[in-house]
This record gives structure tokens, C-alpha cells and sequence, in this order.
């Protein structure tokens, strides 16, 4: 992890970046849109809860590829989790004269974490529920079923072994809901966290994570 430096000895020499990448903005964005869509809006296992649930996915995939590969403030290695540096942080904060990282600051990594490993047991249950099948062909499935055509289903319920895949079906879906409902949770107190963390600091920092270019500088 980077070495912190106060605030007040260093300016914002070594703030995080002003804006971030676009594909840490990008990636952020869209991820927190999809929580929010297929927790609080979407039908849990309709054609667009499926759907929104694979391109979260995918920009999960690409976000850990830019954490292996991007730049450096965008690393795993600039923000691995440190309980320890967290707490000091958060006394820092408390006492008005927080330190600053090039990256995520201690508390803000480990929530960060967090949320990629609720968003990792979401996305790969729902894939398991749905047997890994694409939204393309779940749709046609269900229009099939819809139309009076059973036979998509045939291999189900003759399976050998339905009743033990029922068990796990239903352990699937307990962790899958546990694991969505916990995302949204601590999706609020992120967004409360930053909402304390811009006043205590005086600086405004979701705007480097929405504009494409610095400003006001």
C-alpha cells in the first residue's frame, strides 16, 4: 500500500487522481446502477434481472482486469485492504486532520473489497441458478414454456438427481439473496461514508469520480 502523507504537510500533491480513469468511473457507475436496478427495480429471474446480472459481470471482469493492469492508483496493490490502517484513518478523520493516499484511502479500500466480494457471490450464484445459460437462451426457453412447449424442460425433471439439485438450487438462492441484500446495505453506507468523509475533508469526492476532466484548476 502507498505511504500516506498528511494532508496538511502535502496539499493535494498526493490526493487521489482528479478524475479517475474512465474506466474506473465507467465500471463504477454502471455497477452501482445495476445494484440498484435488479435489488430495488427489476423481477428476480426475469429476462432483464438476467440480463443486467451478466453485464455486471462483465464489468466486474474488466474492473479486475484494470486492477492487475491499469494505472497505478487504479491497482489492487495501491489499495489492498488493512483493518489496521483503517481504523487510524477513521481516528484521523475524527480528529480533522485525516492523511491522503494516491488511491483509496484504508476504509474506503476495505469497503471497496467488501462490495466486489458480495458482487462476486451474486453474480456467481445467479449463474448458477440459471445453470450458466445466456439471457438469449432463457428468454426463448421461457417463451417456449409460455407458448405451450414443455419440452425445454424435460431434461429437469427427468434429471436422477432432482431432488439433490433442488437442495442446492434452494442454498443457491439463499446465498444469492443473503449476498444482494448485504450489497445493498453496504452500498449505503459507502455512499454515507463518502458523504462524511467530503464534509470532514472539504472536498468533493464523487466529482473526480464523475467528470472526465479536472476542473477548477
Amino acid at each position: 500500500m502507498a505511504t500516506p502523507k498528511s494532508r496538511h504537510e502535502t496539499g493535494r500533491a498526493h490526493s487521489p487522481p482528479d478524475p479517475w480513469d474512465p474506466v474506473v468511473r465507467i465500471s463504477h457507475w454502471t455497477l452501482a446502477a445495476a445494484v440498484i436496478a435488479n435489488g430495488l427495480l427489476t423481477k428476480p429471474g426475469g429476462t432483464i434481472h438476467i440480463w443486467i446480472g451478466w453485464v455486471a459481470l462483465g464489468l466486474l471482469a474488466l474492473r479486475f482486469f484494470w486492477g492487475l493492469f491499469g494505472p497505478a492508483e487504479a491497482r489492487f496493490s495501491s489499495f489492498l485492504p488493512d483493518p489496521r490502517a483503517a481504523v487510524a484513518h477513521l481516528l484521523q478523520l475524527a480528529r480533522g486532520k485525516p492523511s491522503e493516499y494516491p488511491s483509496h484511502n484504508p476504509a474506503a479500500s476495505i469497503m471497496v473489497y467488501a462490495l466486489w466480494a458480495c458482487l462476486v457471490a451474486v453474480t456467481a450464484t445467479g449463474l448458477v441458478m440459471t445453470g450458466g445459460k445466456s439471457p438469449v437462451t432463457i428468454a426463448e426457453e421461457k417463451a417456449a414454456v409460455a407458448a405451450g412447449d414443455w419440452s425445454v424442460l424435460v431434461d429437469q425433471d427427468d434429471s436422477e438427481h432432482a431432488s439433490e439439485d433442488n437442495d442446492a438450487g434452494e442454498i443457491m438462492e439463499e446465498i444469492h439473496e443473503t449476498a444482494a441484500n448485504l450489497l445493498l446495505i453496504l452500498a449505503l453506507l459507502h455512499v454515507a461514508g463518502v458523504a462524511v468523509e467530503s464534509r470532514l475533508l472539504r472536498r468533493n469526492l464523487v466529482r473526480p469520480m464523475i467528470y472526465g476532466r479536472a476542473r477548477n484548476k
